[in-house]
């Protein structure tokens, strides 16, 4: 059985893996567009400190964080063992017990409900935090969780991308369109050649409404940008710090290797595909960082990715 995945992010990259490991034959197909959201993504496996209470976003996100040990562990059978994935934990931080409180609650039900993934579970006092992570404002308290991890996109993405072609999947760049009739999709349209399979897998992230709207398809995903920093700091250290979540915005930090401190995001919605950087997003995104972490006011801005 053909299987064609249309776009080659990290979703779409997972499918391809997976389903070569069913037997399936597969053929990703990408375009190979800028503003690809994989490469550009801070990596934070950590949904248990989402504000969302959908049980569909739930039902995905939990699982899918609980599986990445388990994925990591197929790669290296795979031969892929450089894969960055790291269980650092994770720091929500506020000025307040009271602003802290509904978070820890939020997260002992999910221990009642067994979720061992969320790991060990502590109030840190004002100061705390900055222990485990020195360059945030030391007035901060925050809520300390041992199973949140981060995760560089693009380098799992390689990997996966790698062991699917190494277990025969075929992958092919270039300007696809779905082919259809009577409102089913019956294979892609390639540089203008015709591929069928007897499954169609759409992983193209913003632009699949789009791709299958000619097929009467509406699914309601709208491309948004976000600018993200990347900071490069003199004293190291940073390959194991904590994630750091402020409880009362929805900006974030969190450490790489290579001395690195990413600090995001701009969430801007009605972009369209317009990959600039703007002196405002990057303007704000400072703003909002360096208030939590005025340790990083001197840090080298090294990289801005859309």
């Amino acid at each position: 059985m053909r299987v064609i995945v249309v776009g080659a992010g990290i979703v779409g990259a997972s499918a391809a893996f997976h389903l070569t490991q069913l037997g399936a034959e597969v053929l990703l197909v990408d375009s190979n567009a800028p503003g690809r959201a994989t490469f550009a993504g801070a990596g934070i496996v950590c949904p248990w400190l989402s504000k969302s209470t959908d049980p569909h976003y739930q039902g995905i996100a939990f699982p899918a964080a609980k599986y990445y040990p388990q994925l990591v562990r197929a790669l290296a059978a795979a031969g892929e063992a450089n894969v960055d994935y790291s269980l650092v934990g994770g720091l929500v931080v506020g000025e307040s017990f009271s602003q802290l409180h509904p978070v820890m609650l939020r997260l002992q039900k999910y221990l009642d409900h067994g979720m061992k993934e969320v790991g060990a579970v502590r109030f840190l006092n004002s100061g705390g935090p900055k222990e485990l992570f020195p360059y945030l404002d030391a007035s901060l308290a925050g809520i300390h969780l041992s199973g949140a991890a981060r995760v560089s996109g693009e380098d799992f993405r390689t990997a996966l991308l790698n062991a699917a072609i190494g277990s025969g999947a075929r992958v092919l760049t270039g300007t696809v369109a779905l082919q259809h009739a009577n409102r089913t999709v019956t294979g892609v349209c390639l540089n203008g050649e015709s591929i069928t399979g007897a499954t169609v897998i759409v992983a193209a992230g913003a632009w699949s409404t789009d791709l299958c709207r000619p097929a009467g398809l509406h699914l309601g995903v709208e491309p948004q940008r976000g600018q993200i920093l990347h900071l490069k700091v003199a004293d190291g250290g940073t390959a194991t710090l904590p994630l750091i979540i402020p409880v009362l915005t929805e900006y974030y930090l969190l450490g790489f290797p290579d001395s690195r401190v990413v600090m995001g995001a701009t969430r801007e919605s009605g972009t369209k595909f317009d990959f600039r950087v703007t002196a405002g997003g990057v303007a704000e995104v400072l703003r909002e960082g360096l208030r939590i972490a005025p340790g990083l006011r001197d840090a080298t801005l090294a990289e801005i990715r859309v």
